[in-house]
């Protein structure tokens, strides 16, 4: 466990931003019936998903996010000293994305700018990463985006993974501030079993071809290729009930925590079904995870943030909350926080149509 704990840095500002288009995953395709559909949204809890245009990145979820954050908390854009753009689905293999968002956002060539390549745990990732850098006297403020256009990763026609996945981005601001409380962070991460969420080619192992292109016919009946995710549902379920929960054992031992002192749980939203395994075999109440995958599906590392803005907003807004987050997936990576979120700006959510 990579463990680390922070005193004197502080989230001030939330926000989150999707695509206009909307799916409905109940309507039926070439690949699913109504029964079909049915079933999936049963199991999975998603029944809406965002799906960006094709004139739209992530970075472009992320900009509208950011701009409408900075914006509303009249943020002098010249004082963030550091930005992080944690993805897997950026603008180009070179150069960074980050250091695009930091010239189109208006801040200052002496901000500090880098890319981070992980999924599901980025936003618990990201966060660490972020607190790391505003303990540093020298750093203030760091702006942290996460933004994923996952619908473009995954085949609509995959029977296991084309009904789960939705576009969006989040902007977080955090600031060094003398009265924050302690936050406590930790990350894992297991490589032997990166095979079960994978994209096999398009990198410079297996590089992309004619034949990487090629959607071939699963077991199940459905079709992706090559440059398509594969997840292997069982492995990840193992890791959910396995690791994860042991992990929150620790940071909460770690931190002084139970789960009775803990006011929310905010969970990576992948699967309903097997957050709910997890919360209870946890015995959390159920009063404390909030849910979003039933508008927005699974947005790997934007699921969090997206929670917190579009389920949590008034209660941020209003008071300071003892929250632990909990991230876990493509890697294999995962990781928990406990930290205290409130009162903190949270912007609406914003709707980003075919252009910006």
């Amino acid at each position: 466990m990579a463990y680390a704990n922070f005193e004197g840095v502080n989230i001030i500002g939330l926000a989150a931003a999707v695509p206009e288009r909307v799916i409905d995953n109940l309507l039926p395709t070439e690949t699913f019936t109504v029964e079909d559909a049915a079933a999936v949204v049963q199991k999975t809890g998603i029944r809406f998903r965002r799906w960006a245009h094709d004139s739209i990145c992530a970075s472009d979820l992320c900009f509208a996010a950011a701009d409408r954050l900075l914006f509303e908390m009249d943020i002098d854009r010249q004082t963030i000293d550091a930005l992080i753009f944690v993805s897997q689905t950026p603008d180009y293999r070179m150069p960074a994305t980050a250091i695009l968002l930091q010239a189109r956002l208006g801040l200052g060539t002496t901000t500090m700018a880098f890319d981070v390549n992980l999924g599901c745990s980025g936003y618990i990732q990201g966060l660490m990463l972020a607190y790391s850098l505003a303990s540093n006297q020298s750093i203030n403020r760091v702006l942290l985006l996460n933004g994923e256009t996952r619908t473009r990763a995954y085949s609509f026609n995959d029977k296991a993974t084309g009904l789960l996945f939705g576009d969006a981005g989040a902007a977080t601001l955090i600031e060094r501030t003398a009265t924050a409380k302690r936050s406590y962070f930790s990350m894992n991460s297991d490589g032997a079993r990166g095979d079960l969420i994978m994209i096999k080619s398009g990198g410079y192992r297996f590089p992309s071809s004619a034949e990487s292109f090629v959607q071939k016919r699963q077991i199940d009946g459905g079709f992706r290729s090559d440059e398509q995710g594969v997840i292997h549902g069982a492995g990840i379920f193992e890791l959910v009930i396995g690791p994860v929960p042991r992990d929150i054992n620790k940071i909460l031992e770690k931190s002084n925590n139970d789960i009775s002192d803990i006011d929310y749980f905010i969970f990576h939203q992948a699967n309903r079904f097997m957050n709910e395994h997890l919360r209870k075999k946890m015995r959390i109440p159920a009063e404390k995870v909030p849910y979003s995958l039933d508008d927005f599906g699974n947005t790997s590392s934007v699921t969090i943030p997206i929670t917190m803005v579009t389920r949590m907003g008034e209660t941020l807004r209003a008071a300071d909350n003892r929250c632990l987050l909990s991230g876990f997936g493509v890697g294999l990576s995962w990781g928990n926080a406990v930290l205290n979120i409130g009162p903190v700006t949270v912007c609406d959510l914003v709707e980003v149509g075919e252009t910006l």
